[in-house]
């Protein structure tokens, strides 16, 4: 194959999965996926950090967030930490009331 075409087969598959999302072997792990649902897909973290942030409840209105009162309620917050060896690259998960929401890519693994 030429360069041109391996560059375009390259964009196609990169384009099909979304930025915030990263395989498992051939598992897609997603934002909005629960820890159940990781688990499943990845197995256990290397390390998981628990602690909890004072948050004013949303109420989510055609894509907006609308604020229903002033009182902030806890929520339990988990990040994960997978190192998938030193060919490949760490992620940190965070977890939000046991709800995925962020995925950050970290440097190659030990």
């Amino acid at each position: 194959m030429k360069l041109p075409t391996l560059a375009a087969i390259a964009t196609i598959l990169l384009a099909g999965a979304p930025a915030y999302a990263f395989r498992c072997g051939d598992k897609l792990v997603d934002e909005g996926d629960t820890r159940t649902e990781v688990r499943s897909k990845c197995g256990e973290p290397v390390e998981i950090i628990r602690k909890s942030i004072l948050r004013a409840p949303v109420y989510w209105w055609r894509g907006r967030p609308i604020r229903i009162g002033t009182e902030l309620v806890e929520v339990p917050v988990e990040i994960w930490l997978y190192n998938f060896g030193p060919d490949k690259l760490m992620r940190r998960l965070r977890f939000e009331d046991g709800e995925l929401v962020d995925i950050e890519t970290l440097g190659y693994g030990y």
